[in-house]
């Protein structure tokens, strides 16, 4: 199947593509940058230029291919509606493009903010989401009405692996300047995580097999509580672990506290019985213990 694939040289992007070409399929990969199309020509996929602000790119990129996986966001967080409103443009062009073709059209998403404090699972909609982001999740479940086999992968706030610059690097950074690696509360707050290969190869199963309106979840572990984190990444970096106050996060981890305090257990078990996907990749402790967020 020939697929067009956006944030294809992205963190996670860059296991999509090769996972897609191991199995057989052609990749037509949106390239924003030189550096971005030499790097996915060398992976093996076409390169199709372009960036998510051109509709017109992602409109012929959907219409040359024969199935649409959708990675790619503005990460500008100073300007947030402005990239909220960029994805919800590119849902629409490409969903528009491939309206009565029954081709299948997989978007990236969230598991963050959903239901905190319960474990979240497939059956939960995203309507009424609190992350604004997620509401463009249902713009582009909207297309099953229009002859489109899209479906939803939501991923877990920690998609790890070397090269991860996200939460948890965040979180190490934070104890090195501090010198304490700290967790909030009692720290029983519940963290899910997947490893990116794992997140990859889900991904092309979507695109394979997922039916029209499914979502799925990119999760491997739905548990990992906030003092299991801190306790790993004091103990690599040597500095001591403890508990900081709810009241006094905010000051201590900056930006990341309202995030890092959120208890957000969740499921891949319907999706993993759905999809015949098992998640086989080294956990998210596995990788604090290999260094890759202290080194």
């Amino acid at each position: 199947m020939r697929t067009f694939v956006t944030g294809a040289s992205g963190f996670i992007g860059s296991a999509v593509v090769p996972e897609l070409i191991s199995a057989g399929h052609r990749v037509l990969a949106l390239a924003r940058s030189e550096a971005s199309a030499t790097a996915l020509a060398a992976a093996g996929a076409e390169v199709h230029r372009g960036d998510l602000n051109d509709l017109q790119s992602l409109r012929a990129g959907a219409a040359e291919s024969e199935g649409v996986v959708h990675l790619g966001f503005i990460h500008d967080f100073a300007n947030f509606a402005a990239s909220l409103h960029t994805d919800r443009l590119a849902i629409e062009a490409m969903g528009e493009t491939l309206a009565g073709s029954n081709r299948p059209f997989v978007i990236a998403s969230g598991a963050l903010g959903l239901r905190p404090g319960q474990v979240l699972t497939e059956d939960v909609p995203f309507d009424g989401a609190p992350h604004p982001r997620l509401a463009n999740a249902v713009a582009a479940l909207a297309f099953k009405d229009r002859g489109v086999r899209v479906s939803a992968v939501r991923l877990s706030p920690t998609v790890h692996g070397k090269g991860d610059h996200g939460f948890v690097r965040r979180l190490a950074d934070v104890a090195r300047e501090k010198r304490l690696s700290a967790y909030i509360g009692d720290g029983s707050n519940r963290w899910n995580a997947v490893h990116r290969l794992d997140a990859a190869r889900l991904f092309r199963l979507a695109l394979e097999n997922a039916p029209p309106g499914a979502i799925l979840h990119g999760i491997a572990e739905g548990v990992v509580p906030g003092r299991t984190i801190a306790e790993i990444i004091g103990r690599k970096l040597g500095v001591p672990v403890a508990s900081v106050a709810p009241e006094a996060a905010a000051a201590h981890f900056g930006w990341i506290a309202g995030f890092f305090a959120m208890d957000q257990p969740a499921s891949s078990t319907l999706t993993q019985q759905r999809m015949g996907w098992k998640p086989t990749h080294p956990s998210l402790g596995e990788d604090l213990e290999a260094g890759y967020y202290t080194e």
